[in-house]
């Protein structure tokens, strides 16, 4: 069976911009949450969050081309170009037929949507933009990806909400194993840290509320969490079938060896209390790894800080592993970037892969006082320096979307 790794990283994050910078970061545990700056709030219950600051789109793209796309493009196409740079990857001598794209996003243009319906209500229909719908819809951006790299193989959005970002890395998996690609850009983007996102996830009681400290109302698993801090961003990885790799000299930072996914069909928000589905998709990622639980030495949780997500996943990580749940480290990157939705796992499993290659799990920020209902092997303080050979990396969406993924060392 053709087998996968990954060999480039592209991570543009709230705490930085760039593999280097963004392990940097993660490793001393940087706060990207505060007062949102970029945007006004209006009358937003909350007005705070995990937002890129001085991104400037030109870096990537020329000034007429930022002009005609949404934010949520021009993150995707950064982060493509930083794995590609990252995976010193030459796209021209990649065959086009065999390169493939899969960058999914949760919300899409929904900038370009909220300015074109106000233009429309203020100035009549005839003044809408005629690029609104190409700014808008969320394939664009891995539309947009293709077309820089000349990518002419399988191109795919996918849209599972908060487990967009590994659903993507799983289906590019498959693509490659099946021999549909050699080479698949994969992730997930998300630009929608704006006022009307903001207010429903806030009227659904979603967000925290911690209006007079954001920078800890991140607190996943903590006893006192009381919901999630919005974030924006994107997460491209590289990803290679591995003779290519190989055979090019290319860095491999790990082997993709697992993919779990299935849906609660139970609530349109809520995880089943059971955590069936997330437990059904992470045994699933085990299976197709061939991993025993007592060889798991890390897991970069969804860890999301809301009150019922938390509680799911501890009982999920302990229905699974039993005792070795101790050994086990576990932590969660939005304690540091917030959630960025459909670029949060993406970001996560560059953050999962840098453990490997590092051999160091970063803390999770705002782990204050433990939760009987969560109790877990949190990596807190400064984190923890130890080999890590076996990651899981868990996302869940609103839907009941579950994905697990499972990274190993490349040996």
């Amino acid at each position: 069976m053709r087998r996968v790794v990954v060999t480039g990283l592209g991570p543009l994050s709230p705490i930085a911009a760039g593999k280097d910078a963004y392990w940097r970061a993660l490793r001393e545990g940087k706060n990207g949450i505060g007062p949102i700056t970029t945007f006004e709030l209006g009358d937003c219950p909350v007005t705070f969050g995990a937002e890129i600051k001085d991104f400037d789109p030109t870096r990537w793209m020329e000034g007429k081309e930022a002009k005609r796309s949404d934010r949520v493009i021009q993150f995707a196409v950064a982060a493509s170009d930083m794995a590609v740079e990252d995976a010193k990857l030459d796209t021209s001598a990649v065959d086009p037929h065999k390169f493939g794209v899969y960058v999914g996003s949760g919300q899409g243009g929904i900038e370009t949507t909220f300015k074109n319906f106000h233009t429309m209500t203020a100035k009549g229909s005839r003044r809408v933009s005629p690029f609104f719908i190409p700014m808008m819809i969320s394939n664009m951006s891995t539309a947009y990806v293709a077309i820089r790299h000349k990518a002419k193989g399988p191109n795919m959005c996918v849209v599972t909400a908060c487990a967009t970002g590994l659903n993507s890395m799983g289906e590019a998996y498959h693509a490659i194993v099946r021999g549909d690609a050699d080479v698949i850009l994969a992730g997930g983007t998300e630009a929608a840290l704006r006022s009307i996102s903001i207010a429903g996830f806030a009227s659904m009681k979603a967000l925290s509320t911690r209006m007079d400290s954001p920078e800890t109302a991140s607190r996943p698993f903590d006893k006192d969490r009381d919901g999630f801090v919005m974030g924006e961003g994107a997460g491209v990885v590289v990803l290679e079938e591995l003779e290519r790799a190989k055979a090019r000299g290319a860095h491999i930072y790990a082997e993709f060896v697992g993919y779990g996914t299935t849906c609660d069909a139970g609530h349109i928000t809520a995880p089943d209390e059971d955590a069936d589905g997330a437990i059904r998709a992470t045994r699933r990622a085990m299976e197709m790894a061939g991993w025993k639980p007592e060889e798991v030495d890390h897991i970069n949780a969804h860890g999301t800080s809301t009150p019922l997500n938390d509680k799911t996943e501890a009982l999920l990580i302990r229905t699974i592993f039993g005792e070795h749940a101790k050994n086990i480290i576990v932590n969660s990157t939005k304690s540091m970037i917030g959630h960025c939705m459909g670029a949060a796992g993406a970001l996560e499993v560059i953050a999962a892969t840098q453990a490997i290659e590092e051999g160091f799990v970063h803390p999770t920020l705002n782990y204050i006082t433990p939760d009987p209902e969560c109790d877990l092997n949190i990596s807190v303080g400064a984190g923890v320096e130890k080999p890590i050979g076996k990651v899981l990396v868990n996302s869940f969406g609103f839907g009941g979307h579950n994905c697990v993924l499972a990274f190993q060392k490349y040996a």
